[in-house]
């Protein structure tokens, strides 16, 4: 039987990079939709649960892409919604990498320590991954500031997560260096999540910095998002502090992708958002699992 992959994305073009996780997770053939809304799902979830027996639903599965995570999770929310008794698959959310990729960068920084109580600042927040990331740091116990060039945006971000987790948020305007290191005044955490080559933060503002343990940066475009991280760093100590570049926790976001994928196959009930996928990142982490790609 036919491992089946229905790439479901709402952007006009299904991303090239999904379709090769898929395939090196395995997946015998990768079926391709673009520009998928809700309203156009339900004849494609009716087509993928009627046609296979129930022992063999589990070799057909759902993954929700594209850049817009609002659109992915309200298109998850329609397929479920047709899902009913036995007739379903299993499906996972991962909207321009959201989920994997904060899941990887927040399963490294809690790998072996505790963040119940840390004080985590989120520059640039706003999009997909930092607000994941905000999201699981917070559920880690970490006090959760995220930053936005506009405070209305930061405001609305804060709100939507905590309305999703009930958990406090907090939100910071921060339009240039010198008030984003303001922002990071009494953090121990640092993570910069914003667009591919913008500087967030220079070498200055942490490097003799008397709070911050752990940086992060997810921007692997030069420059840096952080100044003074490398991107290949992978838990390297600079100026006392532990530092995490794009590329150092980079093999675990792409592990973890192909296991996820991986796993739909294994039942045909499994839904896989940002919980179930962070779950995975954490026992991948503590396994060692982190390394090469």
């Amino acid at each position: 039987m036919k491992k089946l992959l229905f790439q479901l994305d709402t952007d006009p073009a299904p991303a090239s990079f999904d379709v090769v996780v898929a395939y090196d997770s395995g997946v015998d053939h990768v079926i391709p939709y673009a520009a998928m809304t809700p309203e156009k799902a339900g004849s494609l979830v009716e087509g993928v649960i009627f046609t296979r027996a129930p022992n063999q639903k589990r070799y057909t599965a759902l993954f929700i892409g594209g850049s817009d995570v609002a659109a992915g999770q309200e298109l998850l929310a329609a397929i479920r919604g047709k899902f009913f008794g036995r007739f379903r698959v299993s499906a996972m959310l991962d909207s321009n990498g959201c989920n994997t990729t904060a899941a990887a960068a927040v399963a490294n920084l809690a790998n072996g320590r505790l963040l119940r109580g840390k004080k985590a600042v989120v520059l640039a927040g706003t999009g997909p991954v930092g607000q994941r990331a905000a999201l699981m740091l917070a559920k880690e116990g970490a006090e959760v500031t995220i930053t936005s060039r506009h405070l209305d945006k930061a405001e609305q971000a804060c709100g939507e997560l905590e309305q999703l987790a009930g958990l406090p948020f907090h939100a910071c305007e921060a339009r240039d260096s010198a008030s984003r290191a303001q922002a990071i005044t009494s953090a121990q955490i640092v993570l910069a999540c914003g667009a591919s080559g913008i500087s967030l933060l220079n070498s200055d503002d942490w490097q003799q910095h008397a709070t911050i343990e752990l940086l992060l940066d997810a921007n692997a475009t030069p420059p840096q998002g952080i100044g003074g991280i490398d991107v290949k760093d992978r838990g390297t100590i600079r100026f006392g502090k532990m530092t995490w570049g794009a590329l150092g926790f980079g093999p675990l976001k792409l592990k973890l992708q192909r296991a996820c994928i991986a796993r739909l196959f294994e039942q045909n009930d499994l839904i896989l958002d940002a919980d179930e996928i962070y779950s995975t990142a954490k026992q991948m982490a503590s396994a060692g699992m982190s390394d090469h790609v």
